[in-house]
């Protein structure tokens, strides 16, 4: 394993970020390591092919496994091949490393569906800039009071755990209300810095039991991997110690506010940030990526909102954006521009993200948008100083809403190749379809005494 130090370890995983983001692999013993990082280690392709409940929603059993690939067919293995870059020891686990992996088919061709590897292609067209991205991240802790671990609530999904609030919410940045937080920021600092985060600051949110990390900026490709290193550690490390950390962005629970990612970007060139302007707010290359990003907005939020429960979030007079629009210094607007003439630190932060996403694919997907900007290079429209007010596309306002404009956008199809855009409707599609045959709260409340 050359430089990588196994030393005292017992096993190692090997994981992949899957369709959704979420971290899923295999654990080897360190007896096995150096021919895992030779040949791969195989996991079943259907793995690729499921919706967020885990239900495999492309015919695996039929020739080319529903998606017209051989390897795909019943099931069949695919590789995870590691990047040994990404290795580290797990703080909370100091017997066990772990690595991050890409995909790969059995004769060596790239897996299509691999989100990652999406990411670098996208990453490929942007020289010679590099896209810089800076991650804020807002989620919810709760004490676990009830795991509901009975045979009854298992099931695809299962019974989640019941919680108790660890603070009343409603106090942002309060001190107080952080101090009756730090034990679990605590814990959180201790693995997260373990693992080699650039970590750079703990807040309360406004909401009840409510946080937000933030990360100093990063290579894109290394922002992603650190959000779901970080996602999958909190959860992991939280659950540990008889907390339910979730990046739902709006749960199910009474006074709980919406969860948002705020994804900081900017692009260098030779160093140097090419969105600054010694004039202006922005550079011609700042403002081009801008209107991109404006443009694709409604065909990105498939990526950067990819839950059903996700747009909930989207209200007016809420901190969370509903239409597309940019301002100077605005939050409430879906674009902010951060930075000033001359300021090395200029940036766009696009606040339609919920914590849920897909990194690899939220951030593609302003690779894919900006690029078209600067190309096309559409005439950016003026700032809006009263973003819940001015005139001007709402955001989708549903799920299906957002496909259907992925669907249409051509840059975006482009970008990701229909191929992948296809797929990736279709496993939303089936959440969307199981989804609908549910009976909400709502409609008991509203029909169930009035007929």
């Amino acid at each position: 394993m050359g430089s990588l130090k196994l030393d005292g370890l017992k096993q190692v995983r090997f994981s992949f970020a899957d369709q959704h983001g979420v971290l899923r692999g295999k654990t080897l013993a360190v007896s096995e390591v150096q021919s895992a990082l030779k040949s791969g280690v195989g996991f079943p392709s259907s793995l690729l092919l499921k919706d967020t409940s885990h239900r495999t929603v492309f015919p695996a059993f039929t020739p080319g496994g529903g998606v017209g690939l051989s390897d795909f067919q019943g099931a069949g293995d695919v590789l995870m091949m590691a990047d040994t870059s990404t290795f580290r020891v797990l703080p909370w686990a100091p017997d066990t490393g772990w690595v991050l992996c890409d995909l790969q088919l059995h004769d060596g061709r790239p897996v299509p569906y691999d989100t990652r590897a999406l990411l670098k292609a996208a990453l490929g067209k942007l020289t010679p800039h590099e896209l810089v991205c800076g991650l804020e991240v807002e989620f919810h802790v709760f004490k676990i009071v009830r795991e509901n671990l009975r045979p009854e609530d298992a099931g695809q999904p299962g019974s989640p755990p019941e919680v108790a609030l660890l603070t009343t919410g409603y106090q942002l940045l309060t001190e107080h209300r952080y101090d009756q937080l730090d034990p679990v920021f605590q814990i959180l600092q201790q693995n997260l810095a373990g693992l080699g985060l650039p970590l750079r600051s703990f807040e309360v949110e406004f909401g009840p039991s409510q946080l937000e990390i933030t990360l100093s900026p990063l290579p894109a490709l290394a922002a992603a991997d650190a959000m779901v290193l970080l996602r999958s550690a909190v959860k992991q490390v939280a659950r540990r110690h008889g907390y339910h950390a979730t990046f739902m962005c709006r749960p199910k629970l009474p006074n709980v506010m919406s969860s948002g990612w705020h994804l900081h970007q900017s692009l260098s060139k030779n160093g140097r940030n090419a969105f600054v302007s010694e004039k202006e707010d922005l550079s011609e290359t700042g403002k081009h990526w801008l209107a991109g990003l404006l443009s694709h907005a409604r065909g990105a939020c498939a990526f950067s909102t990819p839950t059903i429960n996700g747009y909930k979030r989207y209200r007016p007079y809420s901190l969370a954006p509903d239409r597309i629009v940019w301002g100077k210094e605005n939050r409430g607007a879906l674009l902010r521009v951060v930075g000033g003439p001359g300021n090395a630190a200029t940036r766009i932060e696009n606040r339609i993200g919920e914590p849920a996403a897909n990194p690899y694919l939220y951030i593609a997907s302003q690779i894919h948008s900006g690029l078209d900007g600067l190309a096309a290079r559409p005439n950016l429209r003026p700032s809006a100083d009263t973003p819940y007010e001015a005139k001007a596309d709402l955001l989708p306002r549903t799920l299906d809403e957002a496909l259907e404009a992925l669907r249409k956008d051509k840059a975006l199809r482009a970008g990701f190749g229909d191929t992948f855009v296809d797929y990736y409707c279709r496993i939303k599609e089936a959440e969307i379809a199981r989804f609908k045959l549910e009976v909400s709260d709502w409609e008991h409340r509203e029909y169930f005494d009035l007929f």
